[in-house]
């Protein structure tokens, strides 16, 4: 476990759970994936500790933080992974306490297999690059402005959500991605898309994958990236969600 904390400071402690790492040729330019949370959210923000769960390293108890975050990966939730069991069994845990969490694409979907909702490798295929999200602004609050480069994010998944536990509500939302986004009562928040990536890092994802992605869905993509994206009313969104304000 690596830790970023502030003794003297009164944050809450933020778990983040990694279950993807950084293709080996983007580690020289581009920060691993816990860490773009660190980024997203600010270094200030929380008291972050951090376990590489896809290493099989897990927490020794939910109260080793206040909140909860997992991230993105490669891998699908439904795979055979000996460390996707105790991450299932980990969120139960943790929707059964008082703490909140909060995942991302693969944390999004983790979150609802292990709470009763399916994922697949979606027979509609890729979605990636810059998309549209319609998002409960309830929820999402400023995320939600009604010029479309306002409510844009950066996605990179083939998987997805296809049936949502009876336990959330779908509060984001595409034509092609049902349950973009979920919400369970105050305990839980999970998005598909990446709020923590940024242009450059979908352009060398679109490089490092590309032998996976379809031509036409890696050229699509890059030619969407020098548009504008929403990242802070969504960072604002989860930092007040972990730290229980306006909830």
């Amino acid at each position: 476990m690596n830790t970023i904390a502030d003794t003297n400071n009164q944050n809450v402690r933020l778990g983040v759970l990694q279950a993807g790492r950084v293709p080996p040729e983007m580690a020289d330019e581009h920060l691993d994936y816990d860490q773009l949370f660190v980024r997203l959210l600010g270094e200030d923000s929380f008291e972050y500790h951090h376990w590489a769960v896809l290493d099989g390293f897990m927490p020794d108890s939910i109260d080793d933080a206040d909140a909860w975050l997992i991230t993105g990966s490669r891998f699908g939730a439904y795979e055979d992974l000996p460390w996707i069991p105790p991450l299932e069994d980990f969120i139960r845990e943790v929707y059964a306490s008082e703490k909140p969490m909060v995942g991302i694409c693969f944390g999004h979907q983790v979150i609802a297999q292990a709470l009763g909702g399916k994922v697949e490798k979606f027979n509609g295929g890729w979605s990636v690059g810059r998309v549209e999200y319609n998002l409960d602004e309830s929820v999402w609050g400023s995320a939600n402005h009604k010029t479309t480069d306002q409510t844009a994010l950066l996605a990179f998944h083939q998987d997805q959500v296809v049936v949502a536990p009876d336990s959330a509500k779908t509060v984001g939302s595409t034509d092609f991605c049902e349950h973009a986004a979920l919400l369970y009562g105050n305990q839980m928040l999970t998005i598909q898309p990446h709020p923590e990536f940024y242009s450059e890092f979908i352009g060398g994802l679109l490089e490092a994958r590309r032998n996976i992605l379809p031509e036409d869905i890696r050229e699509g993509a890059a030619e969407t990236l020098h548009q504008p994206i929403v990242r802070e009313p969504i960072a604002d969104t989860l930092r007040n969600f972990l730290k229980r304000e306006n909830v």
